[in-house]
């Protein structure tokens, strides 16, 4: 048993020391005191005993890193957990010093905290020590987005606001009225002078920000409203509470509706069933499709012994041609019969705390039909610059995509494109050169949007155009409808996540 770990100075004085087991201050103290009147400078070991302890021990420089374990505790174990405990202080310290040590000496606990616990060696490396000690904290990452998110909308509705009174002002100046007041404040000079030095302040301020685009002046408009961008916070969240975090947000009624929506089963059951599609697409400019290739798989993981023989039974309204395929262990005639997966020897069970791939499809074709999401980029010359033209139009309308994000190349060093209308936001990153039109959802109610921008350049720089989403509904409209046991025809409480991916989405 490992009794404690210490840094301590040639002399014997502790300068960081953890105890493993009950021990007293004084005793670790004297223990540590004795250690080097014990050492025979004439022989290089890296242990020696007493008649109750036995330290193992490495020169640092100044310093020994010591280990205080039992006698009869394992020799080689105790030298490579040593090994161990000399390569953690460099991470934490730049000098092997004394106050180095002391400055560092709660990361140092901590550290030796996820080596050792309760006497005993973890099996643990460095890269997870370090890890474990980062303490990454999502819910602080779910704040923090949701609190960017709040100021970025709180800004945008400011500028917004800012320019409907600098447009009310230019419209009573053109038409020789009296300039509406600005809140308390009567006369078109003091309104116009505050409306131009608030707008003048929300700009100047905003600069090294790309200033989101202004809405449609007509028609249903989906551009900037305030929390807009609620969604794509949700959908983080969503992703956090999907790899088993329980986040405690709150993000307003819009958010708690949208994370009910999105959210995959949280409290996963016995039986549960992941449905994962991954789609890889190219299109050319002028339209046609040149190949779209979809890969899907249904993983089965169960928690409990007692649900490990079932059967399940799929539903498959596919119409496109899919190419199903079961696993080798699966009994294929019940499949293609009864449309139930199975296993061959009904008196086997599936493997259990494992995910295990029952069922599989492709679909590999080139009928333009099956496009889930059309996008047609259309630039025109126009002088020295060039103007863009894209829409998009969802054409599977049973589809819901999220996060979707259209990525348009943009030419080098000509500046920043100017938007004309956009349905949406966008992002401009000007260090790759990349126009990122950002859609929180396409489904039936938005299934189309377009966006107009201008920019310098030739017709070939917008080109390849890249998609991206993620989906909660499947393309191929493959479904677990029940589970049942196989002895009894009982059925089984399941849970599904169904998850819809791009793997390559480009327009060439």
């Amino acid at each position: 048993v490992l009794l404690a770990a210490a840094v301590c100075t040639k002399a014997g004085k502790a300068i960081v020391s953890r105890q493993f087991v009950e021990m007293t201050r004084t005793r670790i103290e004297g223990l540590l005191a004795a250690f080097p009147k014990l050492m025979n400078t004439g022989k290089q070991h890296t242990f020696v005993e007493t008649e109750s302890v036995r330290y193992v021990y490495q020169p640092m420089e100044k310093l020994y890193m010591v280990l205080i374990t039992t006698k009869n505790s394992n020799i080689l174990e105790d030298l490579e957990t040593l090994r161990l405990f000399s390569r953690v202080i460099p991470e934490y310290c730049r000098a092997l010093e004394e106050n180095e040590i002391s400055e560092h000496c709660f990361d140092l606990i901590f550290a030796f905290d996820e080596i050792v616990a309760l006497g005993y060696r973890e099996n643990v490396n460095l890269a997870q020590i370090r890890t474990f000690t980062e303490m990454d904290s999502h819910e602080e990452k779910v704040f923090r987005a949701v609190r960017e998110t709040q100021e970025r909308e709180a800004k945008a509705e400011m500028r917004r606001k800012a320019k409907e009174l600098q447009q009310a002002r230019r419209d009573a100046e053109r038409h020789g009225k009296k300039a509406p007041g600005f809140g308390g404040f009567g006369s078109s000079a003091v309104s116009g002078g505050v409306t131009a030095m608030i707008t003048e302040t929300i700009i100047e301020t905003e600069k090294p920000k790309v200033a989101p685009a202004p809405a449609r002046p007509s028609g249903p408009s989906k551009a900037l409203k305030l929390g807009a961008k609620g969604k794509e916070v949700d959908n983080f969240v969503d992703k956090l509470k999907s790899e088993g975090e329980n986040i405690m947000t709150s993000v307003g009624k819009r958010s708690a509706e949208a994370a009910k929506v999105l959210a995959p089963p949280i409290n996963m059951e016995s039986v549960h069933m992941k449905i994962e599609e991954k789609i890889s697409l190219t299109c050319g400019r002028d339209g046609g499709l040149q190949n779209m290739e979809l890969h899907g798989m249904i993983m089965l993981h169960i928690s409990d012994e007692k649900f490990a023989r079932i059967r399940l039974h799929v539903e498959n309204e596919d119409k496109r041609g899919v190419q199903l395929q079961t696993h080798p262990n699966v009994d294929k005639k019940l499949f293609t019969t009864e449309s139930q997966i199975g296993l061959k020897n009904p008196e086997k069970s599936f493997p259990i705390n494992s995910d295990v791939g029952v069922l599989k499809w492709r679909l590999q074709t080139t009928e333009e039909s099956f496009i889930p999401l059309t996008i047609n980029c259309w630039p025109s010359e126009s002088g020295n610059s060039c103007d863009v033209n894209i829409e998009y139009e969802l054409q599977e309308e049973s589809l819901e995509l999220n996060d979707v994000i259209i990525t348009i190349p943009l030419p080098s060093g000509v500046g920043a494109p100017v938007i004309g209308e956009i349905d949406g936001e966008y992002r401009h990153d000007s260090r790759r050169n990349l126009l990122e039109w950002c859609l929180p959802v396409i489904d039936a109610k938005n299934k189309t949007g377009s966006l107009e921008f201008s920019i310098a350049g030739q017709p070939n720089d917008f080109f390849p155009v890249q998609v991206s989403f993620i989906s909660k509904k499947n393309y191929c409209n493959i479904q677990v409808t029940k589970v049942t046991q196989v002895d009894g025809n009982s059925p089984v409480r399941f849970s599904t996540e169904t998850t819809f991916l791009v793997d390559k989405y480009e327009i060439l």
